[in-house]
């Protein structure tokens, strides 16, 4: 009985379901522990939900890893919008990343090696090579533009989503598509769901391209991922420049719990969230 599943984020290509697996559980049942829960997750009762392989490119002799990216495979529009969002994000959190001056700020080849150059130095990035920071804005454009890969990657995690499972955990561009899954299956059973480091709420680059369409007016109203029992939490660090829109609710309705972790250097790290009390706590009550 699958009672949890599980939805990994961005980065996470070259790994699997049961290597996630392994992370994450024990990940959860750290969190449960300092909740002060007695709940406690069994091999049976989490399901990951992944989707990693479809952003891994098709294996050839003599090529190993991430696709050699450079600064010029940044594309226009989407792509590097969102690096110099990530920018000024980390600049606002970490003072040894030099914030983006006036000009810097039009998306041009020369702002995004800017960008680039910056953010390789941030303790947000910190170990992450040029070509994978390229990649991890190519996984989220790619979701949002490509709709074969946008269903496929919502398929993975809606067939894990039995009359059993009552809680799901999504981290990074996995809130997304746990959402989007979620959005699609009426009538589902899940009572709680967990968003950590969520880049749901950033305006126009994701909030407006989530389907369904968030409602317009005087400020967008996006849709309810289920029904009136589900409850949902969103936890963010507040230098975890992903989950850029700390507070969901006056996009997503006042009934989201919105709170402020610290997960120290590790600011947007899944296990650092997943051990956290407050997360914990989501997970239990979902499970109670």
């Amino acid at each position: 009985m699958t009672r949890m599943v599980a939805v990994h984020g961005i980065g996470k290509q070259t790994l699997g379901e049961e290597t996630l697996r392994k992370e994450w559980l024990p990940a959860l049942n750290d969190g449960l522990a300092r909740a002060g829960t007695t709940h406690r997750l069994g091999d049976p009762d989490l399901a990951m939900a992944f989707y990693g392989d479809l952003f891994r490119p098709e294996g050839e002799f003599l090529a190993v890893g991430d696709p050699p990216y450079t600064a010029a495979d940044v594309d226009e529009g989407f792509e590097q919008e969102l690096l110099l969002t990530w920018w000024q994000a980390a600049a606002a959190s970490d003072p040894a990343v030099v914030p983006p001056c006036a000009d810097t700020l039009v998306s041009t080849p020369r702002s995004v090696q800017a960008a680039l150059r910056a953010l390789s130095g941030s303790r947000f990035f910190a170990g992450v090579a040029l070509r994978g920071m390229v990649f991890d804005l190519k996984q989220v454009h790619g979701y949002l533009t490509n709709p074969d890969l946008r269903a496929r990657a919502m398929a993975r995690v809606a067939d894990q989503i039995t009359e059993d499972t009552r809680v799901v955990v999504a981290h990074s561009l996995g809130s997304v598509v746990a959402y989007e899954a979620l959005c699609a299956r009426s009538g589902h059973q899940v009572r709680a769901l967990v968003t950590i480091g969520s880049p749901l709420g950033i305006p126009n680059l994701i909030l407006h391209r989530l389907q369904p369409p968030p409602t317009l007016g005087g400020s967008p109203r996006g849709v309810w991922p289920g029904g009136a029992k589900l409850v949902w939490t969103n936890l963010a660090d507040d230098g975890d420049i992903v989950a850029l829109v700390k507070d969901f609710r006056p996009v997503f309705g006042e009934q989201v719990r919105c709170a402020i972790v610290h997960n120290g250097a590790r600011a947007h790290d899944a296990s650092a969230y997943l051990t956290d009390k407050l997360c914990g706590q989501a997970v239990a009550d979902g499970l109670a």
